[in-house]
């Protein structure tokens, strides 16, 4: 029983440790464009892939 007067508080405590590093993400625009990141692996890049020089071997 004297065990959760230990983890009692240390999970309210990590709960608020989890809360402040949400609020302080939200705050800094860390969830502001989630379909862009998505949206732009799948559009095709305008320059093509450098081709390596072949001819020195």
């Amino acid at each position: 029983m004297t065990d959760f007067l230990y983890l009692v508080p240390i999970a309210l405590g990590l709960g608020l440790v989890g809360l402040a590093a949400f609020m302080w993400a939200m705050r800094n625009g860390q969830y502001d464009d989630l379909d862009g990141a998505a949206e732009r692996i799948l559009l095709e890049d305008d320059k093509p892939l450098r081709k390596q020089d072949t001819s020195s071997r």
